[in-house]
């Protein structure tokens, strides 16, 4: 079960995306950058890893499949999102971000250049997975990440990471069979899909991109058998899907409160957590 702590933890995150907060921390601050398919997302916590503020823009363009497509426009967006936080008083200079489970060598590191294109220090990478894991603080399961254009699954065991693995199928899947159906562009497809008043219509045609979903955990999990899987990404939040999932897997599924903001917050708490390593190391 995601303890209330995790779940408050995502709250306060959604409410530091508004900046509404009186006045700015004084103290370090650590970014965590979040490059999707559908959506670049930045968190930010503090000295305690508590979440302080954030951005959130739409991306779709520039990622596709785990991959930087458009190096340009990531950092365009990335640009923005850490002026729009410096001016607001975020003074984030370091971050980490995160890549899909199986990115290699220079794919993995395209990453790490985009921060650095954006004027931000580079803390470390993360699997995405894995990162979520850290904000659901989970003992033993499997994350399994649905994304715009993948889906990743990290298995722990005693707290650990155990296996990491990803594959093509995501939001965006869902997106063109949506857009097949109705002979749509893809953008008017996503907002249908996150419609409320039409996402139980659009469900029946939906619901095989979640069993392909369920069959890509299934798959993984042949080695590595859980009890239980968590669920992330904004695909996550669609009604119906962890009753699909449940069915195929034979498995007890959990979904946190708000699934877009777990990997973002979780790449935050990657870099607080690397970068007070570091400094409790050199005392």
């Amino acid at each position: 079960m995601i303890a209330d702590a995790a779940n408050q933890l995502l709250l306060d995150f959604e409410a530091a995306l508004a900046l509404n907060r009186g006045a700015s921390p004084t103290g370090p601050l650590f970014a965590g950058v979040d490059l999707g398919t559908a959506y670049t997302v930045t968190a930010v916590v503090d000295a305690n890893g508590l979440p302080v503020a954030g951005a959130l823009t739409r991306s779709r363009s520039s990622i596709r499949d785990g991959l930087v497509l458009d190096y340009m426009a990531a950092v365009g967006i990335l640009r923005q999102q850490v002026r729009m936080l410096q001016e607001a008083g975020f003074n984030i200079r370091m971050a980490s971000a995160a890549y899909p489970p199986g990115t290699l060598g220079g794919n993995a590191r395209v990453f790490a250049n985009v921060l650095e294109s954006a004027g931000l220090g580079v803390s470390g990478l993360i699997e995405e997975p894995t990162a979520a894991s850290l904000v659901l603080n989970i003992a033993d399961g499997a994350v399994v990440d649905i994304g715009g254009g993948t889906t990743g699954i990290t298995v722990i065991r005693g707290g650990e990471v155990i296996y990491t693995a990803d594959e093509a199928t995501g939001g965006i899947h869902a997106d063109l069979v949506i857009a097949g159906h109705f002979r749509i562009d893809t953008v008017e497809a996503e907002q249908i899909k996150t419609d409320p008043a039409r996402q139980a219509e659009i469900f029946p045609l939906i619901r095989p991109v979640f069993q392909k979903v369920a069959s890509i955990a299934r798959y993984h999990l042949r080695q590595h058998p859980v009890e239980t899987l968590y669920l992330v990404g904004g695909t996550s939040s669609f009604p119906g899907i962890r009753e699909v999932l449940e069915s195929e897997t034979g498995l007890a599924v959990e979904i946190p409160v708000r699934p877009l903001l777990v990997t973002p917050l979780g790449i935050a708490l990657s870099c607080w957590k690397t970068e007070t390593d570091k400094t409790a190391g050199t005392k």
